[in-house]
């Protein structure tokens, strides 16, 4: 494998490039079936919970390089963070134009706040052996990003 690579952080730096490249086709893709925010972001965090689960050595690479910050990966890290925030950040301005999201949000914030919680849970789900069905945390995970925690009576 040495022949193709210079080292293991070398083989990391590929792996993410060409699994960044994958995966977010396919985010992209799901995105752009639904026609609101609300909609897309379902299908945004739905097809991000699948294709961990569908392939969960990618995912527990992918969760313990972010964890422990490896510097030979931080650019790739940096680059699939970023493009998930666009793709977020371009949903939360279309659902602050159709009115079903909030036009007083730090965006900045609110990107964060998804891509941590959907991180957490996939990281809840490595630590439990994948006993569960990692999808069904979407419906949860996208009524608490849209209605929040607080009581509206």
């Amino acid at each position: 494998i040495y022949l193709y690579f210079k080292n293991k952080d070398d083989i990391l730096v590929h792996f993410f490039s060409f699994k960044a490249k994958q995966v977010f086709d396919i985010f992209r893709q799901e995105v752009d079936k639904a026609d609101n925010a609300v909609d897309k972001l379902r299908n945004l965090i739905r097809c991000h919970l699948e294709e961990f689960q569908r392939d969960r050595n990618m995912a527990v690479v992918y969760q313990s390089v972010t964890r422990q910050n490896v510097p030979t990966v931080r650019k790739e890290i940096k680059e699939m963070s970023g493009m998930y925030s666009d793709i977020v950040l371009e949903i939360i301005e279309q659902g602050q134009m159709e009115d079903s999201v909030r036009k007083d949000l730090y965006l900045s914030l609110v990107k964060r706040f998804i891509l941590g919680a959907v991180e957490e849970v996939i990281n809840t789900w490595l630590r439990s052996g994948g006993k569960y069905d990692l999808t069904s945390m979407a419906d949860p995970l996208i009524d608490l990003f849209i209605r929040g925690i607080g009581n509206t009576n």
